[in-house]
């Protein structure tokens, strides 16, 4: 039988000898401790998009995350610390899809894929562009690291195989530098500058038809400055 959490062993009759039961397995404490994490670090990037960090306090990002205060600081001891980690977050998202650009893709589809997929973002995860934008502009105070780091290190390697494609004549010839920031720039502006979009074209990325001209559009952009139909 089972009586205020304790199990007893042994035949009905018999003297019985309790027993604890067990504790919650320590994986499924992990995984509740990991769902707490993300959900701190989805509220920080909806309050810190919005706020950025010096407007946004630890009792709001707690009530938006559905934890008291010292849970959230359990997981983050700082505001700085979850601001860092929902910017390394942001960064590992957007950067997803240039990690796709590989030497022995056919460089017309692989650049058109890129712009979709970068499109597809502003589209479904603009805050995380504006967060990073505001970090940017800001002169990434917390982020410089990671930017001259990581983010360096892949744009320098995608940038080879766009100067190797320019070595071997399938692609024009133009900094590969300033093409993928060509790219960034375009398809960003549709995250950071949603309203100003929306204020002169009365569309939005939320409309399919919008998003595919979108699309196409500056794909045929790139594309023709590449020299590639």
């Amino acid at each position: 039988m089972h009586r205020d959490g304790i199990a007893s062993v042994g035949a009905p009759g018999d003297d019985q000898v309790p027993v604890i039961a067990d504790k919650p397995p320590a994986r499924r404490r992990r995984k509740d401790g990991e769902a707490r994490r993300e959900a701190i670090l989805d509220a920080g990037l909806e309050i810190f998009s919005g706020l950025g960090l010096h407007g946004a306090s630890l009792d709001r990002l707690a009530e938006r995350a559905g934890l008291s205060k010292a849970n959230l600081l359990y997981y983050f001891p700082s505001k700085e610390d979850l601001y860092l980690a929902v910017l390394r977050r942001v960064l590992d998202v957007w950067l997803d899809p240039l990690q796709e650009l590989d030497a022995d893709s056919d460089p017309a589809e692989a650049i058109r894929a890129y712009i979709r997929a970068k499109l597809t973002l502003s589209r479904d995860a603009p805050q995380a562009s504006r967060l990073f934008c505001l970090e940017i502009v800001q002169g990434a105070p917390l982020l410089r690291a990671e930017l001259e780091g990581p983010l360096r290190g892949l744009v320098e390697s995608k940038a080879a195989i766009l100067r190797g494609w320019i070595d071997q004549g399938r692609i024009g010839a133009h900094d590969p530098h300033h093409l993928i920031f060509s790219i960034w720039a375009i398809t960003q502006h549709y995250a950071d500058f949603a309203v100003q979009v929306d204020a002169v074209t009365g569309r939005s990325l939320d409309e399919s038809d919008f998003f595919e001209s979108t699309v196409a559009s500056t794909q045929a952009l790139i594309l023709t400055g590449l020299g590639l139909r």
